[in-house]
């Protein structure tokens, strides 16, 4: 009995399990997310491909892997870099720093709505992609790098008929556009709507591979409409869009109508 009790854990034992299982919950959680859990589960095939070489002594394929693996780590972070920033930046979002940039936040939702109004009054369409967990760094580079705080004149200037990136998205990360003129990709699904735009799909494209809210304003109709998660919802106000922007019901739209 005495000798079975030696093998239990202690205290301190259950308390480091604890917080590695948290560890791996949160990662999986996090990388479940994103498009990062698709190059996770190719790397899990690599490494059983590996064993079963071993296994079976297929040197051949065990020694490349081999070679693979010793610079998996650096690939690892070149690969996932934009998820490993986003996940770091979020590991340091404490709710007493938020409580500090809830300010500065409002007053980015403000720019970005009183642009959207001032485009959709003066029919000028455009399409803001306001980045969340997942980085847009690989579609900025479509576009023009642009490193300025977000502001309504800026953002309708941006979008100004016959202008060099009228055409083209903007990238918003936080409080800054990172680039315009930002070529998307369009959703590969079948649209029942034909009178969906290239602005439309473009934007139901980037929700369908990011997590990113994708706001349109149509310079036929001057309508405005949001993207998530692979659904549009159209015809939104501004204070749907506003409440949106502020975190307060972005996850209905995935579930939303989208008419």
């Amino acid at each position: 009995m005495s000798a079975l009790l030696n093998f239990l854990p202690g205290p301190l034992d259950l308390l480091q399990i604890l917080i590695v299982a948290s560890a791996f919950y949160y990662v999986l959680r996090f990388l479940a997310r994103t498009r990062a859990i698709q190059m996770l589960v190719g790397l899990l095939v690599l490494a059983m491909t590996y064993f079963i070489a071993e296994l079976v002594n297929l040197e051949l394929i065990a020694h490349i892997l081999e070679q693979l693996f010793d610079y998996g780590v650096i690939a690892a972070i070149i690969v996932f870099h934009p998820e490993l920033r986003a996940a770091l930046a979020r590991l340091g979002q404490s709710r007493m720093i938020r409580f500090f940039n809830r300010l500065e936040e409002r007053e980015v939702v403000e720019e970005l709505v009183e642009a959207v109004d001032r485009l959709a009054r003066a029919k000028i369409g455009g399409i803001v992609a306001i980045q969340r967990d997942v980085g847009l760094e690989e579609y900025a580079e479509t576009g023009t790098r642009i490193h300025a705080r977000v502001g309504a004149d800026l953002l309708v200037s941006l979008f100004a008929p016959y202008g060099p990136l009228h055409d083209g998205a903007v990238l918003v990360e936080g409080d800054t556009i990172i680039a315009a003129g930002v070529i998307l990709p369009l959703t590969q699904f079948p649209v029942a709507d034909r009178s969906l735009g290239t602005r439309h799909r473009a934007a139901l494209g980037l929700s369908e591979e990011t997590d990113s809210l994708i706001i349109v304003v149509s310079e036929e109709t001057s309508q405005i409409s949001m993207a998530y998660r692979g659904r549009l919802s159209r015809n939104v106000t501004l204070a749907t869009v506003r409440t949106a922007l502020a975190g307060g019901s972005i996850d209905t739209l995935a579930t939303g109508d989208d008419g």
